[in-house]
């Protein structure tokens, strides 16, 4: 009976210090349990499937609905993807509006979703198609609800990028799912209100729009189920997102950073 009970006894304590360690994970330990699902798509039932292209250019696809977001790289960035149900642009600058890439589509039935700014500078042809949406306004298309929310740049020295008002991010809700892609910005206001948010695409480099400590804090502000990085190259090259997902996890684990490659070896 003293053995079994000691038995008992050890399998109990060795099971207690097993909990208690798994309890005080470190960040690098829990960036290292999600490495397995980085630099590619989640093969989950998530209805939302996303697809990086590169830097701020993706395809997202939802309910046989397949909407491009800031079309860059030609026609061949695109070979492997549908024909672009919805093409929405955040901006003037090129790598967010490339009007060859456009050119190049086939977008006859495609509704483009664009700011002002933008809208003036697509072509002709394209006129009858496009929703314009400023700041704060939106629309329903093909069953999916587009808001346009702002994005630009806090930093004094930095607002010569982006000013307020002339691009957009967007919100889109996509079924159950809430959608946000930031657009060039830095940790808004606008951002950190948000709520209830699923996924999140969040820019970080700089010059341009944020370094990784202003995005990091942002986002625990709002706390989005999932954050994928991305428009993470500025002028001294790639944006540190390993230190990124550190200063998430140091301070909320359960906010899943997911890194997909956004700038593939060419």
């Amino acid at each position: 009976m003293k053995n079994i009970l000691l038995t008992l006894f050890c399998v109990s304590f060795s099971f207690l210090a097993c909990k208690k360690k798994e309890k005080q994970k470190t960040p690098e330990e829990i960036i290292a349990a999600t490495e397995a699902i980085d630099n590619e798509i989640e093969k989950s039932k998530d209805p939302v499937k996303i697809w990086p292209i590169e830097h701020a250019t993706m395809v997202l696809e939802y309910n046989a609905k397949t909407i491009y977001i800031d079309p860059t790289g030609g026609a061949s960035a695109f070979k492997n993807h549908k024909k672009p149900d919805l093409i929405l642009i955040t901006d003037i600058h090129g790598d967010h509006l490339d009007l060859k890439t456009l050119n190049q589509l086939d977008t006859q039935h495609t509704t483009f979703v664009a700011p002002m700014a933008v809208a003036t500078k697509l072509p002709k042809e394209f006129k009858n198609r496009i929703a314009t949406l400023d700041n704060h306004e939106s629309t329903k298309l093909l069953g999916i609800h587009i808001k346009a929310l702002p994005m630009y740049n806090l930093r004094k020295e930095a607002q010569k990028f982006h000013k307020k008002g002339r691009g957009n991010g967007y919100l889109l809700t996509l079924g159950n799912q809430r959608v946000y892609i930031s657009g060039d910005t830095e940790d808004i206001p606008e951002m950190r209100e948000l709520q209830h948010i699923d996924i999140a695409f969040i820019c970080m480099n700089l010059p341009y729009t944020m370094p990784i400590t202003s995005a990091a804090n942002a986002v625990l502000d709002f706390k989005p189920q999932k954050v994928y990085p991305y428009h993470y190259r500025g002028t001294a090259g790639l944006s540190d997102i390993k230190a990124f997902k550190k200063l998430v996890y140091q301070e909320n684990p359960t906010i899943q950073v997911i890194q997909l490659d956004w700038y593939p070896k060419k």
